[in-house]
This record gives C-alpha cells, structure tokens and sequence, in this order.
C-alpha cells in the first residue's frame, strides 16, 4: 500500500500543503516547475494585469495540449487500423492464390 506523504506546493508565489501518494510526488512537483515557468514566461512576454490571468493562460494552454495529444492519438490510431486492414486484405488475397 502506498505511503501517504505531505507536501506543499508553490505555484504562482502561493504554498498549496497537499497530501499525496509517494508515487505522485514527483510528477505533481515537476507539474508545479512548469506552472511557474510558463507563468514567467507569461509575464515577460504579455502585458499582464494580475495572476489570475497568467493562471487562465497556462490554464488553458495546458489543457489545448492535452486534447491536441487526444486528437493526434485517435488520428493515429485510426491510421493505424486503416493500414492493419489494407495488410489483412494483401494476405488474405496472397494466402487465397
């Protein structure tokens, strides 16, 4: 059974104490690290009023990447099927000659 562990997590300059698997430690703080970064990111290069925009942005592009890999992964699978069949056919008809 996995450990339980606390941690705090700083994003956007606010500690957020978490109780977690040991197991999601390292992704939730390598998470954190790229929140900030695209947060900084953000900042230097857009006139930004205040956090919550920042946050919204990140947000977002996080999310636009994620159904990006969910469209790239059904295009590919369906081209992957569509390439199994053409397979199936050539033997099929090479096993019937």
């Amino acid at each position: 059974m996995d450990e339980k562990l606390k941690i705090k997590i700083s994003i956007a300059d606010r500690v957020y104490p978490l109780t977690v698997d040991r197991s999601q430690e390292e992704g939730l703080r390598s998470a954190s690290k790229k929140i900030d970064a695209m947060i900084k990111q953000f900042e230097e290069n857009y006139a930004v009023r205040d956090k919550q925009d920042v946050l919204a942005m990140c947000a977002l592009q996080f999310a636009s990447q994620a159904e990006q890999k969910q469209i790239d992964n059904a295009i590919n699978g369906e081209e992957t099927i569509e390439r199994l069949n053409k397979i199936s056919l050539l033997l099929d008809q090479h096993l019937e000659n």
